[in-house]
């Protein structure tokens, strides 16, 4: 639903300003309005920061139904991110209330992070550094020493589960590494075309495999350990994209097991990781890399990001919504 400039003062709450770091301007829109900001905001506390706003600012804090039911002056979300599974579509769409996220915004810094951790693991940079640290070149009898694995990507396979922006941009970089790019279907999904590979034959060939789909009910789980035994080359597994995407425990398990030469992850389905995830388990192991969802963080895509969430607010009050997402 679109909303015309009137005028009036407007009224924004943004629930969570600290997922934002200090050094990123937030430029104030460009109508008369008030602004609450809030550093972080429990679930529990939305309805009582946000009861009269007319706009809500979230990058995590969910916004579900029982909860928009208590705010009838909301007329629209300003998701500070690309996922949206923290809103509740449906309800928005019953209750008028425009939805918009940020797109493309993330095309240089995932991508750049996503070949950062495949160079890690094939190169075995992170334990030849710690062995360095802890005196391992000194005590060697010449002048290096192979104690951990280096492959090149030159040739080899990369299957790349999920073709949109930042998928392509990662093959534009893979490619620049001379490695073979293959695009996924989703699994159980045919006739994509000719320029897509079936999904258990990714999982078979590839030398590398990285995720770059959304989180949604057909992709939740896609690598369990049905798609490990799969792994003929035993690859290296990447995720940059979503929690949820991945069987952790399987993957864990397979890691163990040597079924796959590494892995390196960005994200985990719960964020931050809690006491007894499996990864905790695996963070000593040379060939596994666990960092805390910052793919993302450049700060030339996060101010890019800050910028198009005001662009999105701005378009909504002058009456020509964009980056909207249906319920």
């Amino acid at each position: 639903m679109a909303s015309k400039d009137t005028g009036a003062s407007r009224h924004i709450v943004f629930l969570d300003r600290e997922t934002l770091p200090e050094q990123v301007t937030v430029r104030p829109p460009a109508f008369a309005h008030t602004i609450e900001e809030y550093p972080r905001t429990k679930p529990e506390d939305v309805v009582a920061r946000a009861g009269d706003a007319e706009i809500i600012i979230t990058n995590k804090v969910p916004l579900r139904a029982e909860t928009l039911a208590a705010l009838p002056k909301l007329k629209m979300i300003a998701v500070a991110a690309t996922g949206t599974d923290i809103i509740d579509l449906k309800a928005c769409a019953e209750r008028g209330i425009t939805v918009s996220n940020i797109r493309e915004y993330a095309i240089a810094t995932v991508p750049e992070h996503t070949m950062g951790l495949i160079l890690s693991l094939s190169r075995s940079i992170r334990p030849y550094h710690l062995s360095v640290a802890a005196g391992r070149w000194k005590e060697a009898d010449q002048f290096c020493y192979f104690d951990y694995p280096i492959f090149d990507l030159k040739g080899k396979v990369l299957g790349i589960i999920g073709d949109g922006v930042l998928g392509k941009s990662v093959a534009k970089l893979a490619e620049a590494f001379g490695m073979e790019v293959r695009y996924s279907t989703y699994k159980g999904v045919d006739g994509m075309g000719p320029l897509y590979t079936p999904f258990e034959r990714i999982l078979s060939e590839s030398d590398v495999i990285t995720m770059h789909c959304p989180l949604m009910d057909s992709t939740r789980n896609l690598l369990g350990p049905a798609e490990f035994d799969q792994m003929k080359k035993r690859p290296l597994v990447i995720n940059t994209a979503r929690g949820g995407l991945v069987d952790e425990q399987a993957l864990v398990d397979a890691l163990k097991a040597g079924k796959i030469a590494g892995a390196a992850f960005d994200v985990v389905t719960t964020e931050p990781v809690p006491d007894g995830h499996p990864f905790l388990d695996v963070m000593d192991m040379p060939n596994f890399i666990l960092t805390p969802h910052v793919a993302w963080a450049s700060i030339e895509a996060i101010q890019g990001l800050a910028d198009q969430m005001v662009d999105n607010i701005d378009a909504y009050v002058a009456g020509s919504p964009r980056n909207v997402v249906g319920g």
